[in-house]
């Protein structure tokens, strides 16, 4: 097989390693370079420019208590972007390396590899390499609504529609995960003002002392930062629809003064006594009793009712069960694509274990999982064990069933590690599961 016009550099502090990559890596890379710290990894990276980094997870130097790969590998993505890095890891920190792809990572390669394998995922890094660069990154679109057949969606779905085309204000109340925001944003699609972007604020986010600033703007000069005018978020949204996520967290002291604007449609920027008129559609969400605030005191009755007009409850994914699977098969397609994994569907077993969990967490715990066995998965198919759903997960009718399979499944692996003694990529093959899987179930069994 013909050399790749790529650069590879390796980042590891064992010797051993380094010797036996740089005899491997050369026979299909036209340039590897190999460092034993990555001390000098920013100046080597500068000089070398290579299309991938093959980057160890943990170092002697002992930098941020075990997390080196992650801390370095957010210095080369913040520097270098278009550079793909790989994480070398042991079994131990299979954890980590599914974090640091989270964060930017093309992927993770676990000692000891397999030299097919880790050549394989070199090569689909560097061509990634060299098909991204110089290219900026498409912006990721607005999740589509899924309305499943659960009666309580199906009317929500008719009040949708009646309310989209008006400009009446809007407060989505649910759960954390349900979805608030992609039932914002298909109301915004639905109405006369989509052909503006929706304008999302993250109201747990803004301190108190910013608050005014940024929802509703400053003049240069307005404080000691203000070095500039600054547009704030209702100024941001004029046209088009304003999203003011979790609204609960807005504080006591700021909350008249947002009453106010909602009130006026106008606004008055910091250090400024000019109004400024504002066109904008308000919808409003929160997974707080808001209700009950405004009995503590915690919450302005006025401003209650006035961004209360329509009231919407998205309800917990439990009682949209009818859901689970199509969601998760969206999402095991997006993030295949994403950690560029083999994965296409979820195999029955997972399906059914899918839809036994009591998802307390909703549609952003499933997403979660789903992203998590995605990294973990070697197969077409999405696997049970792949989704690493603990018995204590479960809906109260199936923890005996699902305790009685961990029982069988720890028993079977106990038995293969005598068996083989202790041979991993034997027990692997004999289980017939990948060895990153079983990895994973020797730490979950104390093996």
């Amino acid at each position: 097989m013909p050399k790749l016009k790529s650069k590879i550099l390796v980042v590891d502090d064992n010797a051993g390693i380094r010797s036996a990559l740089g005899i491997l890596l050369p026979m299909r890379f036209a340039e590897v370079e190999l460092i034993a710290t990555p001390k000098v990894l920013m100046e080597t990276m500068q000089r070398f420019r290579p299309d991938a980094v093959l980057l160890d997870m943990n170092f002697e130097t002992d930098i941020n208590t075990g997390n080196e790969g992650l801390y370095y590998l957010s210095q080369l993505k913040h520097d270098f972007p278009e550079v793909e890095v790989v994480l070398f890891t042991a079994y131990a920190d299979i954890a980590l390396a599914v974090e640091g792809m989270k964060r930017g990572a093309f992927d993770f390669v676990v000692k000891p590899w397999d030299n097919a394998k880790l050549l394989g995922i070199l090569e689909e890094a560097c061509k990634k390499h060299r098909k991204t660069t110089g290219k900026a990154s498409p912006a990721e679109p607005a999740p589509m609504m899924r309305w499943g057949n659960s009666e309580a969606m199906k009317q929500l779905h008719e009040m949708v529609n009646k309310v989209a085309p008006t400009d009446a204000t809007v407060l989505i109340t649910g759960e954390n995960g349900t979805g608030k925001d992609v039932l914002a944003n298909e109301i915004h699609r639905l109405s006369t003002r989509t052909a503006k972007p929706m304008v999302g604020v993250d109201i747990g986010a803004i301190t108190d002392t910013l608050f005014e600033s940024e929802m509703f703007g400053h003049v240069k000069g307005a404080f000691t930062d203000a070095h500039a005018d600054h547009i704030g978020k209702f100024e941001q949204a004029n046209g088009t629809t304003l999203f003011l996520d979790e609204i609960g967290n807005v504080p006591l002291s700021q909350q008249a003064k947002l009453l106010r604007v909602i009130q006026n449609r106008s606004i008055t920027k910091v250090g400024d006594t000019k109004s400024v008129p504002i066109d904008i559609r308000l919808i409003c969400a929160t997974n707080m009793d808001l209700a009950a605030m405004v009995k503590e005191g915690r919450f302005r009755e006025d401003l209650y009712y006035r961004i209360n007009a329509i009231s919407l409850y998205l309800p917990p994914l439990r009682e949209r069960t009818d859901e689970i699977v199509p969601l998760a098969e969206g999402f095991v397609l997006k993030y295949a694509e994403q950690y560029h994994r083999a994965a296409n569907g979820l195999s029955e077993e997972a399906k059914q274990l899918l839809l036994r969990c009591r998802w307390s967490g909703n549609i952003r715990e499933l997403q979660n999982c789903i992203e998590k066995a995605v990294i973990y998965s070697e197969t077409e198919l999405v696997r049970a064990e792949d989704l690493q759903i603990r018995a204590s997960e479960l809906t109260e009718g199936q923890k005996v069933q699902a305790e009685s399979l961990e029982d069988a499944e720890e028993k079977v692996i106990r038995q293969a590690m005598k068996q083989y003694n202790g041979n991993l990529s034997l027990v692997a093959k004999a289980l017939k599961i990948s060895r990153p899987t079983l990895y994973s179930r020797l730490k979950k069994y104390g093996i």
